[in-house]
């Protein structure tokens, strides 16, 4: 992940030693080389991902004459997405994300206890289903709905009887696909309280400038620029649902057409065409998705 944009270009190579440095540690190792037990626990994945992502955004500025600026009316992301899109926009520097990365990650995963959370998605149902099956499962524990992705596809997030429950009651009310997800703690969810006030005393230890543009916020699903109010957002977003789809769809509605995915994978590329099937979507996290872009349309 990541390792062709490195060797191919400079200001990649660049990205992932500002990481390392800000961590003390070599994760862009593990990140190229494992192992994969390693990359993934939520810790390390969650500042492997931007890093990636920051990486791919700087040779998109440096190689091919990207200015955020200019080109770009709104910046959002996908849960730890948020921190990349910041990131970015240079609300925080890439070594100020990946700390507070890493502590969320941390944070998020000693919330709870091994076994006590859990996660689930639901396929072919829309978020006003799914928030009753939330309500009668939650009669057996916490339940919420983590993320509204679009496209049919809501998951839900709590403690794991709730979460078994409500995947039973969902098959029950004939929904397409309903399973449970190999997680290791319930993101998203009033559970993850601790987690938020770690977030909240991180980000009160950091210099956070606005946005070069506005940042759609995960918790809002509309555009935001003040700093106090993106570390509201911050904070609320551990607990809160990520609005995935209302955000596409605010961002629609004010005229974007286009939309770009940095960084490694295509799942938001994916959910965006079943969002909004008018608008185009594509991925850029490889030296061949550079070469496209910079050889432009055709």
């Amino acid at each position: 992940m990541g390792k062709a944009l490195a060797d191919a270009f400079a200001p990649a190579r660049q990205v992932f030693e500002e990481v390392d440095a800000a961590l003390g540690e070599r994760l862009s190792d593990i990140i190229w080389s494992g192992p994969l037990e390693t990359l993934t626990l939520t810790e390390n994945a969650q500042p492997a991902l931007m890093a990636v992502s920051l990486a791919a955004m700087r040779v998109l500025e440096r190689e091919a004459g990207v200015d955020l600026v200019r080109d770009a009316t709104f910046v959002a992301g996908h849960s730890l997405g948020e921190y990349s899109a910041l990131a970015a926009a240079q609300t925080f520097s890439i070594g100020d994300a990946a700390r507070l990365l890493r502590i969320r990650g941390r944070a998020m995963q000693k919330a709870v206890p091994v076994g006590v959370g859990a996660m689930a998605a639901l396929i072919g149902i829309e978020l006003g289903d799914v928030e009753p099956i939330a309500a009668e499962a939650a009669k057996v524990g916490v339940c919420a709905a983590a993320n509204d992705n679009g496209g049919g596809q809501v998951v839900l997030s709590g403690e794991k009887s709730a979460v078994e429950r409500a995947v039973e009651i969902a098959k029950s009310r004939g929904v397409k696909r309903a399973m449970m997800l190999p997680v290791s703690a319930p993101f998203h969810c009033p559970l993850m309280q601790p987690a938020a006030e770690a977030m909240a005393e991180a980000l009160a230890k950091v210099a956070i400038k606005p946005p070069m543009v506005p940042l759609v916020a995960n918790v809002l699903a509309r555009a935001i620029s003040d700093p106090a109010a993106i570390v509201r957002s911050l904070v609320e977003q551990v607990t809160g649902t990520v609005r995935w789809r209302e955000s596409v769809l605010f961002m629609v509605q004010s005229g974007v057409t286009t939309f770009y995915e940095i960084g490694a994978g295509k799942v938001l590329t994916g959910l965006m065409k079943r969002i909004a099937d008018g608008a185009s979507a594509s991925a850029i996290g490889t030296p061949d998705d550079i070469a496209r872009f910079k050889a432009g349309p055709g």
